[in-house]
Order: C-alpha cells, then structure tokens, then sequence
C-alpha cells in the first residue's frame, strides 16, 4: 500500500514496526479496505525475533509488510526508548474491533486457518458482535501440513480472490501466516491479510487469554506458559535468551536493539 505520508517507525533487533497503536492499525486498515488496496498487518514479538534470526524466507516477507505492529511487553519496552507512543497491539487486539470497523463500512471479510470447529464458533461470535452485518464470504481450514508456498495455497489465494473479500485473518500461526499472507497480497485482489494468530481461539472461548491486569503488567507470556508448559517452555527460553543479549548489547555498546531509521 502506498502512503504519501512517510510513517514514523522504530527499528527492534533491527526490524521495522510502524504502526505505533492498536487505534492507528484500525484507521490504516479502515482505509485500505475502503480503497480496496492490498496491504499486510505483522505483529512482531520475541518469538517472531527469534525465528527472523533462523528462517531467510521469513525475513524475506517481514521486508515485505506493510504494517507492523509490536507485539509482546519487551518488544514494546525497547522501543519506547525511541518511540514513546508505541503500545503493545496484538492479533487477538485486533480481530474484533476490525471485524466491526467491515461490518459497519460494509467490507466483506475471508477466515484462513484454524480449524473447522474454531472457524464455526468464531463466525457465531461476530455476527453476535455486529448484530449480522458482519458480511463472512468465506471460511476455510487447511488441511495439517498446509505449506503456504504451494500449489494448494494458490488456490486458496484464488479462492480469496474471487470471493471479493476486503479483509482477510489469518490463523495460520508464524511463519506460515506471514509467508502466505505476503503472497496472498501480492497476487493482488484488493485485500488486507491480517496475521492473528490463535486470535480466533480466544473469540471462540477455546482458549483462555490472561486477565487484562496480567496482560498490563506484561506477564502474558507466563500465564500461556503455564497453561501450556511443554510446546511453550522451549519457545520462551530462546526469547528469554535473545531479550537477554539485546539488553547485554545496548548496555555494553553494542549494535542498539531499537534504533530509529536512518
């Protein structure tokens, strides 16, 4: 999406978010939605950090996104030191209040990812919280083993496609969803792909999202650890590990963690 407008941003290990609030993410995709133009929205976190230092074809497609949000306490602490305004916006933040910003702008809107279970109950949930005006052209979950460079990815991207839809979620989890968001947007079709995560989890109640005071405190992270210690456990430790030679960098003077763009 082209902007005249250059964007303020903050670079994190060297990455860019320039999206500073969850109020700014919802005007930006508001109005690419409306002028039908194809964008990306990316949550970036320690988790993404880590993985962008391991994986070339994800960093290749968070070159490529349009909008970037942080995601994630520590992600948000680095870059205040240089963009005081910047608040923490996750996917399960913006799935919501975008499905009702489509509904009340009359924007048809595709659910990718997940399962059929989840994708059934999270379609129930939004047409509750638009009272029906929310317009689901579409609902698909790929099969396990879904690779988002495929053949069969093109079709789903066809798919989307031909459904008119201005907004997309995508529950496909990193770096699947990035990889195919990336692509979807750049087949073009006038759509927002927006990467969400296990948002959709959340809305249909079939997982549990830590308490507002926990999320403030920036303690999420021990609350999903808890309920889910063996697939969580290793994740966490290399973020805990990368946060850890960040910190250890700025302060000996090393390559600064956030840095604004020269």
């Amino acid at each position: 999406m082209e902007n005249a407008q250059r964007m303020d941003e903050v670079r994190i290990d060297g990455w860019r978010v320039n999206v500073p609030t969850q109020a700014a993410a919802i005007g930006l995709v508001s109005e690419a939605m409306q002028k039908a133009q194809n964008s990306t929205v990316f949550t970036l976190n320690l988790d993404h950090l880590v993985k962008l230092r391991e994986d070339a074809k994800f960093r290749e497609a968070y070159r490529q996104a349009t909008f970037v949000t942080a995601d994630g306490a520590p992600v948000v602490r680095i870059g205040r030191r240089t963009w005081p305004e910047l608040e923490r916006t996750t996917g399960a933040d913006l799935m919501l209040p975008l499905s009702v910003a489509a509904a009340e702008a009359g924007q048809p809107v595709f659910l990718f990812g997940s399962s059929d279970e989840v994708l059934a109950r999270t379609r129930q949930v939004l047409a509750e919280a638009t009272g029906g005006k929310l317009n689901i052209v579409g609902a698909v979950s790929p099969p396990r083993g879904f690779d988002p460079e495929g053949e069969l990815a093109d079709q789903y991207i066809d798919d989307i496609r031909r459904s008119g839809a201005r907004l997309c979620f995508v529950l496909l989890g990193a770096p699947k969803q990035e990889l195919f968001s990336v692509r979807a947007a750049r087949a073009g079709g006038g759509c927002s792909f927006i990467c969400v995560g296990a948002a959709a989890d959340f809305l249909a109640g079939l997982a549990v999202r830590a308490p507002e005071f926990v999320q403030r405190l920036g303690l999420e992270w021990f609350w999903r650890l808890a309920q889910e210690p063996r697939r969580l456990g290793p994740r966490y430790a290399k973020c805990a590990l990368l946060l850890a030679r960040l910190e250890v960098g700025r302060l000996t003077g090393g390559r600064a963690a956030a840095q604004t763009p020269g």
